[in-house]
């Protein structure tokens, strides 16, 4: 067997890399030279995967990098949620290349959370969080810290806090807690979601849309059949508030095969001559 170090990766000395990379490429190769070493061991890439590294799981990820800039860029709260973040795609990517916003990664898998850790800590990634939970935790914190009463609540066990009656007589309900029993600190939606072959969207929609505010943006990396599953998940998609669900090919890297990036918004909410409307983030339609 051929020692994981001796393997060469078919991108490791191609300009592309700085290219597409440009200041992250530093600590993506940090990154890649863990996931050489430790990934495949770990169950976090395929044995097939270590030579192409590059390629398909750090550039294939970093597709999404325009997308979140755009979809950051005049939010007043710069964060980014990266749902099943697993071996660290594209949520650690995107954090390398993007200093300014704030990401959270969710990952409910102990191994993985160890995994996601040691990346952050390694790559002297500044602006990323790791919280163990799932994606129902993530939306019952965000549902209580913006006052929501009746929001997704989960396994709904003691866990996530039973608390007394607060003025109004409605249950006050303590902190939600993370799969380690720790407060999940969530103050606020995120203008961002991101994930990567996690689940078709007849699931994915109600695990991400509920986690975005109001004109935030979902922006999951797919496969060929996205816009089947588009198809599929229409009432999903509504049902969650989502809108203008759409599929674009995004660039991996020049000469490489594009990648699909699915994306949906999160319906606006707005005051129209003394009625509540719903405005697309685009601005284009009333609804």
């Amino acid at each position: 067997m051929v020692p994981m170090s001796d393997v060469t990766d078919e991108l490791d000395d191609s300009p592309i890399l700085e290219e597409v990379l440009g200041d992250a490429l530093g600590k993506l190769r940090v990154f890649h030279a863990k996931l050489v070493e430790e990934g495949e061991p770990r169950g976090l890439i395929g044995p097939r995967d270590v030579a192409i590294i590059w390629e398909r799981h750090i550039l294939n990820s970093a597709a999404i990098v325009p997308f979140v800039r755009e979809s950051t860029a005049k939010k007043q709260f710069k964060t980014v949620a990266d749902i099943g973040s697993g071996g660290g795609f594209p949520g650690i990517v995107a954090a390398a290349c993007l200093l300014d916003p704030q990401f959270t990664l969710v990952e409910p898998m102990e191994r993985r959370i160890e995994w996601l850790n040691e990346c952050v800590e390694d790559m002297e990634l500044e602006n990323v969080t790791v919280v163990r939970a799932r994606a129902n935790e993530m939306i019952e914190a965000i549902a209580g810290a913006s006052g929501v009463q009746g929001g997704n609540r989960g396994n709904g066990n003691a866990r996530n806090g039973k608390g007394g009656r607060n003025g109004r007589g409605a249950v006050a309900r303590g902190p939600v807690l993370d799969l380690d029993g720790k407060p999940i600190q969530a103050r606020h939606p995120f203008a961002v979601v991101t994930c990567r072959a996690v689940a078709p969207m007849t699931k994915l929609s109600g695990w991400t849309l509920p986690l975005l505010e109001r004109g935030g943006r979902l922006v999951a990396l797919k496969g060929r059949s996205a816009q089947e599953e588009i198809e599929k998940a229409s009432k999903e998609i509504a049902k969650c508030g989502g809108v203008r669900p759409r599929v674009v090919d995004a660039e991996v890297g020049p000469g490489l095969e594009s990648t699909h990036v699915l994306m949906v918004d999160k319906k606006e909410v707005i005051h129209h001559f003394g009625k509540l409307s719903t405005l697309s983030t685009t601005g284009d339609s009333l609804k």
